[in-house]
């Protein structure tokens, strides 16, 4: 092969001491070619090689040289999987309907509550009209104007004192500003075909001996009422008043004066849109399961940081915020089921209607004792014993009216005790309502719950070195509801697996 022509060409006459010539392929070529937009001159024998070739920066990738590994081939249609970044620990998507295994007797982990916080007072602290009365105070019945209607739909005995907010609670917020509950919920009736039983409602034997120990409270409210009216209308006006007062009671039925009721007395209001998105399906549910028209109750929301609901008068079912919001699904189905049963039993309007029957009868009491305490004081200025001889008075009063009228007055007497009762028989009645629905490990969740509050309502009064009160013997029987132990363990047949 000849060499290419040129000025420095060696002699053939000497001997030669640079590499011998690059052996470029092919008979024909006489020089090499390069890959790259311009030829680079070629390389001479005792000269240095030139460096390689820049190429212009462009976006396209660089030339792959025969033997170098390129990148893998992504076929059409295979799945690649996601890139794993290190570190990641996130749990797997959670589908919506999936279901959770709920394990029986451990209380839930809800948000924002830890075990040191104190939880619903054990001193009593009165409630308003919503909630069940004071524990400790004395419960309905003829003689005791200071107490509000015994609605059976709350979970708990009193409602929190805003006064004494639990330390480390936060306030609520509305919903969407947090992440909303888990929808662990089980919907075995999404979009099937429900059964819906032929009895909707029904009075259970809770709900009559609640209307049997108001029977001498609307006796006295009766003659009250006929007193009232005669004197201030006449023989026939009076008599009209009289009937038109016994008619009153069926408004509790009436569905404009309920929501009035709910709305003024209760507190309650009509959920917002995403509020109700939330609530209904739940509550579909839950009346599936029970064979019972959803469309039958009115569903209102209380703003409250409790886990509470109620059941009252004929069709009003209530939730907190709380409850609504920061609880899983399957939780919340559990606490409106044991408020359905408060309805289907006839707990509800049962409660409702002896109270207001009684009302007027609880409102001469209370005119009566305040003028009998103003005479006592009155008389204490002027002398002690015309103070003496009041209380001599009034102690006299008192045995003739036993000694006269003893069906009447022992019941009274013994009213607030039988009612609290038979409230206490409600509330086991609707947790085992709720467990037949099947949300008997969620109901036992729920008291675990309230059970915890108590407990670290107990552990934060010792840390500051006080201790909480316990209710005596009275107050124990004046209670509206049974101790959360005893309430698990009348759910225990329900919890057993089945063999």
């Amino acid at each position: 092969m000849s060499h290419p022509p040129g000025p420095t060409s060696p002699d053939p006459q000497q001997p030669v001491t640079a590499t011998p010539p690059p052996q470029y392929p092919g008979p024909t070529a006489t020089s090499p070619q390069y890959p790259g937009p311009a030829t680079p001159p070629p390389t001479y024998p005792g000269t240095a090689a030139p460096p390689p070739p820049q190429y212009p920066s462009t976006t396209a990738p660089p030339p792959t040289y025969p033997g170098t590994p390129g990148p893998p081939t992504t076929y059409p249609g295979a799945t690649v999987p996601p890139p794993q970044y290190p570190g990641a620990t996130a749990p797997p998507p959670q589908y919506p309907g999936a279901t959770t295994p709920q394990t029986p007797y451990l209380p839930p982990q809800y948000p924002n509550l830890t075990a040191q916080q104190p939880g619903y007072p054990t001193t009593p602290q009165p409630g308003h009209p919503g909630a069940y009365a004071n524990p400790a105070a004395p419960q309905p019945g003829y003689g005791h104007p200071g107490t509000h209607p015994q609605y059976p739909g709350t979970l708990t005995p009193q409602h929190q004192n805003p006064a004494h907010p639990w330390p480390g609670h936060p306030p609520q917020h509305a919903f969407g500003s947090q992440p909303p509950a888990p929808d662990d919920l089980h919907y075995r009736h999404l979009g099937s075909r429900v059964h819906v039983a032929a009895h909707q409602r029904g009075a259970d034997a809770t709900a009559i001996g609640q209307l049997a120990t108001q029977v001498p409270g609307f006796l006295v409210s009766l003659a009250v009422v006929a007193a009232i009216s005669v004197a201030m209308f006449g023989s026939t006006a009076g008599w009209i008043m009289i009937l038109a007062w016994l008619a009153s009671g069926a408004l509790i039925f009436h569905r404009p004066t309920e929501l009035a009721f709910a709305r003024h007395v209760l507190k309650l209001r009509r959920p917002l849109a995403e509020e109700r998105a939330r609530l209904e399906p739940i509550w579909r549910e839950v009346t599936a399961r029970a064979g019972v028209e959803a469309d039958t109750y009115e569903l209102m929301i209380e703003n409250s940081t409790d886990l509470n609901a109620m059941a009252a008068a004929g069709h009003v079912v209530g939730v907190t915020t709380y409850a609504l919001n920061r609880i899983p699904s399957s939780n919340l189905a559990a606490v409106l089921a044991h408020e359905l049963g408060h309805h289907t039993g006839g707990h509800a309007w049962a409660g409702l209607l002896g109270y207001w029957y009684s009302l007027p009868g609880r409102i001469a009491w209370a005119v009566t004792r305040g003028l009998a305490r103003a005479a006592l004081a009155v008389a204490r200025v002027f002398s002690f014993a015309g103070a003496g001889l009041m209380y001599l008075f009034m102690g006299a009063f008192v045995v003739i009216g036993f000694i006269a009228a003893w069906y009447i007055t022992i019941p009274l007497v013994l009213a607030p005790y039988l009612l609290a009762a038979a409230g206490r028989r409600g509330e086991l009645r609707a947790d085992q309502h709720a467990a037949a629905l099947g949300f008997a490990p969620e109901m036992a969740q729920v008291l675990h719950h309230f059970q915890a509050e108590q407990d670290g309502a107990k552990a934060y009064a010792a840390a500051q070195g006080k201790k909480l009160r316990e209710p005596g013997g009275l107050a124990k029987l004046l209670s509206s509801h049974p101790d959360n132990y005893t309430r698990l363990r009348a759910l225990e047949p329900y919890l057993q697996p089945i063999r």
